[in-house]
């Protein structure tokens, strides 16, 4: 509450100014200084909210009053519900059961919660208002209404009438009246109200000029009650306080009250007036500014006259110097006075203050006020204020500089007058330093305090603080002043004033720190000084740092005062993170009970301030607290201190709560709300203190009704305390007992044991008996024990191997050596791990995912473009004999199945399309790669990593994977008997093979499916299907390639009825009337789709295919192409013989060193004779390769090496007639080499069949030659 204006009895100006100097020159010290409130941190305040729902109501109070350290605006930001706290607080403060402190405390706490706390404004005000309440509760709840601000404003009716009742106590009325004016513009209604209770003679004078006080601050609002305020002011019947308080209120009211200054004046000249109201009138005056200018005159005479209190005349004179320009024109009546020999000395001194605040106005007078300075007959105080207004005139003042330093060098001045001479030289600062040494002469002239109107030292202690306004302009004379410390003849109390100077020198005393460290060694050097040396060395930060060993060392000196050693323990924590290596020294000091107990505790303080740098030693300091030779008052202190550091983790905060155990103590709620603060109040702090540390009654009864799942909760937070209470004997006797009292109290279960088992092994290490109750609860666990081992051991183990299944793709490692390994997996795998990686379909399928790209890289899936596929193509079933598309009879590969047709039916094609579209693992295996047998080529495409053969047939016979094996006709006999052996052992597998009609016993296990040639119907449809894959650029597209095509097919076929069957869209266009030879020849060539695709590329270039030299035809119009754009012809022959010896090595990718333009012509979209893949090898650089589209492309460039007649070629017809990977060579050779020459060779063929009844080749040639005779 604040205090109203009082009556002031009229003191000697020889009292007052001593005391006022002394007061201004200990606020100016440097240990009297304003410390900003904590913000708190947000497990802080959960540590003091866990803390107020403790069963004992003093624990509560110690969290009130760390929750009321902080500001709301600070809490705001950290508190999740501050109003579930309010009703906590509130609950508490109507609680009448709880002792007075506590809900003092609450009522504090309460409010510090702003908002949260309007929903409780009604019960706090009924509380006012109850007399049979203590009336400091009701004065603290009055005190929390003031807080709270606009959340009041509704209950003002009520807060106004709790301060009229003559029978609440004065007190609590005056706090209502500080609510009042902290409700601001919502009180202005109620102006009128407070104006009466300012009249109102039978209320309490305090009470009065409080609400004088607030109607001051509600501003313009009290403008219309300014001439109630005046009568108030003139009546003299009302107290003189409340008067003056009312006249302040005209004062704050500004320009409003400016119409009311003749009113004011009145008052002002009014002799009959009490002077604490002339005062105060003044001080009214001077606030309002040029509107008081008229009145100035009566000021002055205020000031003159000596009847008047002093009190009076000096609020009169700093009237004057408030109203600035306004009293300007009166400057020479404002001298007149300082000069007036016949005025009092307190008016002269007014006078000459006020002088010295109206700056250049007052400049032309600054030879007079150096005269009354320089003139030994004027007042000793006046000549000071003559000094104090020189300086504060500033460089206006300057020249007189010489005249101060003169007076202060005259030993004969009074030493009163000199001390203000030193005063007013600090104020010159560079201009008067070099003064500096007359300062310090005068500072050892014992002589100087001898005047008996002030007390001992004063002047001296006055120009000590003086030297510190000097700053850096010092620099040159600190060693002087140092020496000057250490004076022994000059009073201690002088140069420990001195001392604290040094701090205000700023870099410049930096390079000293070494000597004032010295100084404070010095022994035969007063405490007092060296004490205030000390904390001057806090204020040099950084620069300091490298002597904080020394600043220990002195910290250890027993020899030394204990009030210095404490100054220098302060200075530690103003080192921040410089003195964080010395905190095992401060810790091991702190132990040291032969040290004085205040270092000790000031030592202690300054740890907590270094803050988070502590961090690293909390464990020391911990350990720091748990020895017991220290004493229990530092413990004490360092635990508190711990707050500003950091929240401590549950096996730390024990030793916190093991503070309670100790002997004879009587502050065990402290340390249980200093638990929960500093445990950041977690489930497991208050799990914790529901059973140790002097649990409250009412936890103690809930004990006995503990479930499972607390009691379980209960064990393990006992189980991470027990931990730190290691060293804690009581604490962990205690901890014994309550491990053995929950654990009889629940059933546990088989997951628990491992729980219980910790306890066990706990407590039987410790030796302590409980241990027994424990192992009676993990007795009756041991069969499911048993069976949780078992269970445990099954899942890790089934996990284990889950992981590894999961991390099987990524990691090589992991497939050779767990699953492709016998020995490992058999062994880790405990026999069942392989029967279900066979019989499981999802894991069979994980084991081949990683090598999927290489089980299909021989099926060429990046060319494939599923619109080149026909889907139409039709297969014979066996058995019934019924023709259906092949995509409905083998939409997916079941069982083993031979689908057999001629070169370029699209067996190769529908494989492709098999592989693409199934969701199954399908490894492609060309026939060829076979040689070795099927199980190695798979082995081959799994890089190495299937080592057990064994393992991968026992994958195949369950189906783990599905086998295409395309060209059993390319492969020699002995490799077509491995796969039909592999195929005809592993009859449980998926398997599809394809082959040309050759002589050969196919699997038993296998259904052979017939592939159909193209039917007449589905000629048409395939070559306008074919559109999809031309180049961009093709000649003839859409409805003209459509009409090409049937212009092509009736100039083969020469229908007769082609307009009619045009108009019925027939596409039977072969006419049975046709030779019957020429007929077949061109079935057996139209019917061929790959045969097709060559004749749709040149019907949309524009060309007419040669239906008998189709590959021919291709390949002249590419060589044609090529010579234009590279300007040179295409080596066939070269190419071919390339050709030739790759077939012969079993190559498929063409050798592009050699030949790279000529396949970027092969490749082009226009004829398509190769294709290309690309990809990256294992060092990541781009590959690419380039490998003939069909066989048939190759055949044409391998039959090359096959006309002539040289002895070479003869050789090679003979010799190839076995070799299945020539068949298409011998097909070609039946239409290219000359009649008589095919005639020939096909007698040599049909010899060869004789001989080796292979009749594959033969009757083939035959065929294909006697068309040939027909169409020629």
């Amino acid at each position: 509450m604040p205090k109203t204006h009082r009556k002031l009895r009229k003191f000697s100006t020889f009292f007052l100014f001593p005391f006022t100097l002394f007061l201004i020159l200990l606020l100016s010290l440097p240990w009297v200084s304003a410390q900003e409130s904590p913000k708190p941190q947000p497990w802080q305040i959960d540590g003091i909210v866990a803390a107020l729902n403790d069963g004992h109501y003093e624990v509560k109070e110690y969290a009130f009053e760390q929750l009321a350290k902080y500001k709301w605006q600070d809490l705001k930001a950290v508190i999740k519900k501050p109003e579930d706290l309010a009703k906590k607080l509130a609950g508490i403060l109507k609680n009448e059961k709880v002792e007075l402190e506590v809900r003092r405390s609450a009522a504090l706490a309460l409010g510090n919660l702003g908002e949260a706390a309007q929903p409780y404004i009604p019960d706090i005000l009924n509380l006012i208002k109850d007399q049979q309440v203590d009336s400091n509760i009701r004065g603290s709840a009055a005190v929390v209404l003031g807080n709270l601000g606009e959340a009041a404003q509704p209950y003002i009716p009520d807060i106004l009438n709790l301060i009229k009742d003559q029978q609440v106590d004065s007190n609590i009325r005056g706090s209502a009246v500080v609510v009042l004016g902290n409700l601001g513009e919502a009180a202005q209604p109620y102006i009128p109200d407070i104006l009466n209770l300012i009249k109102d003679q039978q209320v309490d004078s305090n009470i009065r000029g409080s609400a004088a006080v607030v109607l001051g601050n509600l501003g313009e609002a009290a403008q219309p009650y300014i001439p109630d305020i005046l009568n108030l002011i003139k009546d003299q019947q009302v107290d003189s306080n409340i008067r003056g308080s009312a006249a302040v209120v005209l004062g704050n009211l500004g320009k409003a009250a400016q119409p009311y200054v003749p009113d004011i004046a009145n008052i002002l000249k009014d002799q009959q007036v009490d002077s604490y109201v002339r005062r105060s009138a003044a001080v009214v005056l001077g606030n309002l500014g040029e509107a008081a200018q008229p009145y100035i005159p009566d000021i002055l005479n205020l000031i003159k006259a000596q009847q008047v209190d002093s009190s009076a005349r000096i609020s009169a004179a700093s009237a004057l110097g408030n109203l600035g320009k306004a009293a300007q024109p009166y400057v020479p009546d404002i001298a007149s006075i300082l000069k007036d020999q016949q005025v009092d000395s307190s008016a002269r001194i007014s006078a000459a203050s006020a002088l010295g605040n109206l700056g250049k106005a007052a400049q032309p007078y600054v030879p007079d006020i150096a005269s009354i300075l320089k003139d030994q007959q004027v007042d000793s105080y006046v000549r000071r204020s003559a000094a104090l207004a020189l300086g504060n005139l500033g460089k206006t003042a300057q020249p007189y500089i010489p005249d101060i330093a003169n007076i202060l060098k005259d030993q004969q001045e009074d030493s009163f007058v000199r001390s203000s001479a030193v005063e007013a030289l600090s104020h010159f600062g560079e201009a008067a330093k070099s003064h500096i040494p007359e300062i310090l002469n005068f500072l050892k002239d014992r002589q100087v305090d001898s005047s008996a109107r002030i007390s001992a030292n004063a002047a001296r202690i006055s120009a000590a603080s003086a030297l510190g306004n000097f700053g850096e302009a010092a620099q040159p004379y600190i060693p002087e002043i140092l020496n000057f410390l250490k004076n022994e003849q000059v009073d201690a109390s002088v140069r420990g004033i001195a001392a604290s100077a040094l701090s205000h020198f700023g870099e410049a005393a930096k390079s000293h720190i070494p000597e004032i460290l010295n100084f404070l060694k010095d022994r035969q050097v007063d405490a007092s000084v060296r004490g205030s040396a000390a904390s001057a060395l806090s204020h040099f930060g950084e620069a300091a740092k490298s002597h904080i060993p020394e600043i220990l060392n002195f910290l250890k000196d027993r020899q030394v005062d204990a009030s210095v050693r404490g100054s220098a323990a302060s200075a530690l924590s103003h080192f921040g993170e410089a003195a964080k290596s010395h905190i095992p020294e401060i810790l091991n000091f702190l132990k040291d009970e032969q040290a004085d107990a205040s270092v000790r505790r000031a030592v202690a303080n300054a740890l907590g301030n270094l803050g988070e740098i502590t961090q690293p030693y909390i464990p020391e300091i911990l350990n720091f607290l748990k020895d017991e030779q220290v004493n229990v008052w530092v413990r004490g202190i360092v635990a508190e201190d711990l707050g500003k550091i950091r929240e401590l983790e549950l096996n730390e905060v024990v030793i916190i709560l093991d503070r309670i155990y100790e002997p004879n103590q009587s502050r065990f709620e402290q340390y249980r709300f200093l638990t929960y603060f500093l445990g950041g109040g977690t489930d497991e702090v208050k799990t914790l203190l529901k059973w140790l540390g002097n649990p409250p009654p009412e936890a103690i009864a809930a004990q006995s009704e503990l479930k499972y799942k607390e009691a379980k909760k209960t064990l393990e937070v006992f189980r991470d305390a027990w931990i730190g209470t290691e060293g804690l004997e009581k604490l962990r006797t205690d901890l014994a007992n309550q491990i053995a009292k929950v654990t009889s109290q629940v059933p546990w279960k088989s997951q628990d044991i491992t729980l219980l088992q910790t306890h066990y092994k706990n407590l039987k290490q410790a030796k302590y008996n409980q241990a027994d109750t424990v192992k009676s609860a993990i007795n009756k666990l041991e069969f499911w024990q048993w069976l949780l081992k078992a269970r445990n051991t099954i899942l890790i183990h089934i996990t284990f191997w889950l992981a590894l299944i999961f991390a099987y793709p990524k990691f090589p490692q992991v497939q050779a050596i767990f699953f492709w390994n016998p020995w490992v997996r058999k062994i880790l795998g405990v026999g069942y791990v392989g029967f279900l990686l066979t019989w499981i379909p999802y894991l069979r399928r994980k084991l081949f995912e990683p090598f999927k790209p290489s089980l299909q890289a021989d099926a060429g899936l990046d060319t494939f473009q599923h619109l080149a596929y026909f889907p139409q193509s039709q297969v014979k079933i066996p058995g019934s004999g019924d023709i259906k598309p092949i995509t409905q009879a083998l939409p997916s590969i079941q069982g083993q199945i031979v689908l057999e047709g001629d070169s370029g039916w699209g067996k190769s094609m529908f494989l492709r399309h098999l592989v693409a579209n199934s969701q199954q693992i399908i490894v492609y295996l060309p026939a060829q790669k076979c040689s070795q047998g099927v199980i190695e080529a798979i082995q081959a495409k799994l890089h190495g990593q299937a080592q057990d053969a064994a393992f991968l047939k026992n994958l195949i016979y369950s189906g783990a994977i599905d086998i295409c094996i395309d060209g059993l006709n390319e492969i020699t006999a002995d490799t077509r008997a491995k796969i039909t052996h592999f195929v005809e052992r592993y009859f449980r597998g998926n398997i599809i093979m394809t082959t040309q009609p050759l002589e050969w016993t196919p699997p038993s296990t296998a259904k052979t499916y017939y592939l159909q040639p193209l039917e007449p119907q589905q000629i048409q449809e395939f070559l306008i299907s074919r559109q999809e894959r031309f180049p961009q650029d093709a000649k003839v597209q859409g409805e003209d390639y459509e009409k090409a095509c049937i212009a092509y097919l009736t100039d083969i076929i020469k229908l007769r009825e082609l307009r009619e069957l045009r108009k019925l869209r027939e596409k039977n266009y072969l006419n049975l009337q046709q030779p019957k030879e020429e007929l077949e020849a061109a079935q057996r060539i139209l019917s061929n789709p790959m045969d097709l695709t060559l004749i749709s590329l040149m019907l949309s270039q524009g060309k007419i295919p040669d239906l008998f030299h189709l590959q021919e035809q291709q390949y002249n119009q590419m060589a044609e192409e090529f010579l234009k754009e590279w300007r040179y012809e295409f080596p066939l022959k070269k190419f071919s013989q390339a050709v030739y010896q790759m077939r012969l090595n079993d190559q498929k990718a063409l050798p592009a060193a050699d030949f790279y333009q000529e396949l970027l012509s092969l490749e082009d979209e226009k004829y398509k004779m190769a294709v290309s893949r690309q990809w990256k090898d294992s060092e990541g650089k781009s590959k690419k390769e380039w490998y003939f589209r069909h066989d048939k492309i190759m055949d044409f460039f391998l039959v090359q090496n096959f006309l002539g007649n040289s002895e070479e070629v003869e050789n090679r017809l003979i010799d190839h007639m076995n070799d299945p990977r020539f068949r298409g060579v011998y097909f070609l050779l039946a239409t290219l080499l000359p009649l008589t020459a095919a005639q020939e060779l096909r007698e040599q063929l049909i010899q060869y069949a004789a001989d080796t009844k292979d009749h594959t080749v033969s009757d083939t040639f035959v065929q294909i030659l006697r068309s040939r005779k027909a169409v020629s």
